[in-house]
């Protein structure tokens, strides 16, 4: 399957679907998303079937849940995938919910996108960050602040039903006062948490090769000693794609942040169009 990626018509550039990136470190962040984002969860038994569910996977296929919350239209979690099974973990826990979903309230048809999100972990204090993101979710999209279908309680209280904590939990020296402080002292910040939502996201991987032939240019480091003019171009170039955030463009250049947002006041794009798939 092709897709055209946002820019202006002369400058449309196809792109074949990629495979999922695998993980050096086996971790993903996966997002399951209900079809035309409807909710997916409406009661409290409809949660917790779908915790049975994710309890059933990892018994299954053994691996370990770093953290999640299953909020009213989506779901996320973070796999530690140990034998190479992401693809069906996740389609294993979205047919058993969806067929429990369809009967329960009489539907038909998908409940689930078909193609969930997912996005490799690649290093330490990107995973800490990712969890407390996922902790705060609830909370960013404006549910009580006591939410309880995530694994924060987990972390916190005494039972250990479905959450691996000792990694994370190693990453704060298993301080618990440390992991608490560190989720107070979250700050919503729309830029960095784009690069945690994986909404229209484009991963690393593919992001490097669509800018690679946008630019011209194999050695994208190399733009960071372009003369200001060509390289606010080039930086706006990359914004005006469709699912490559800001964060994203900053790490894969090396080039700071305050640099990029410089770039795009200097050089404003237009609106970015839709991808068409």
């Amino acid at each position: 399957m092709k897709f055209k990626v946002g820019l202006k018509k002369k400058e449309m550039i196809y792109i074949s679907r990629i495979p999922r990136p695998k993980a050096r470190t086996n971790v993903y962040h996966v997002i399951l998303r209900g079809i035309n984002r409807q909710d997916i969860f409406l009661d409290d038994m409809d949660f917790r079937k779908c915790l049975k569910e994710i309890k059933r996977t990892k018994e299954v296929y053994k691996y370990d849940l770093y953290a999640y919350a299953l909020m009213p239209n989506h779901i996320h979690m973070i796999i530690f995938d140990k034998e190479n099974k992401l693809s069906q973990i996740i389609k294993s826990i979205a047919i058993k919910y969806a067929i429990y979903f369809n009967k329960k309230y009489e539907r038909i048809g998908h409940l689930f996108q078909n193609r969930f999100k997912s996005k490799t972990v690649e290093n330490e204090a990107y995973l800490k960050n990712l969890v407390r993101y996922i902790h705060k979710n609830p909370e960013n999209a404006g549910l009580s602040k006591q939410y309880k279908w995530l694994s924060y309680i987990e972390y916190i209280g005494d039972k250990k039903e479905l959450i691996d904590t000792e990694f994370v939990m190693r990453l704060f020296e298993n301080n618990m006062e440390s992991f608490i402080l560190f989720h107070e002292n979250y700050y919503k910040n729309e830029d960095i948490d784009k690069d945690f939502e994986l909404m229209n996201k484009i991963e690393d991987e593919e992001a490097i090769r669509i800018m690679k032939e946008i630019s011209g240019e194999n050695n994208l480091v190399k733009i960071q000693k372009y003369d200001k003019t060509t390289k606010h171009e080039i930086i706006n170039k990359f914004a005006n794609i469709e699912g490559i955030t800001k964060v994203q463009i900053a790490r894969i250049l090396g080039i700071n942040k305050k640099t990029i947002y410089r770039s795009l006041k200097k050089c404003p794009f237009e609106k970015r169009p839709q991808r068409d798939i």
